[in-house]
């Protein structure tokens, strides 16, 4: 997979942005946080001809400074940065 080969390691502080399309133009939303983890996860939803007939979502979790998990369902609209 492309974005796990571009995906910085566990432990680094990103920020991510994520823009959702709406009729009166994109919603945009950005969070910075420290990456704990980035997986492909199953959704409920059934697609034929998918790996197993579900939807599967890249999905990266981060640690917000609060201590926060936030859970980030990534697109091609998702933009992530390294930050220092």
């Amino acid at each position: 997979m492309v974005l796990l080969a571009t995906l910085p390691p566990p432990g680094t502080r990103v920020l991510v942005t994520q823009q959702h399309p709406r009729r009166d133009g994109p919603w945009t939303n950005s969070v910075e946080g420290i990456i704990t983890r980035f997986q492909q996860a199953r959704t409920g939803a059934w697609f034929a001809h998918a790996k197993d007939d579900h939807l599967w979502l890249d999905r990266l979790e981060l640690r917000l400074d609060d201590g926060e998990l936030v859970i980030l369902n990534l697109d091609q609209y998702s933009v992530i940065e390294e930050r220092t």
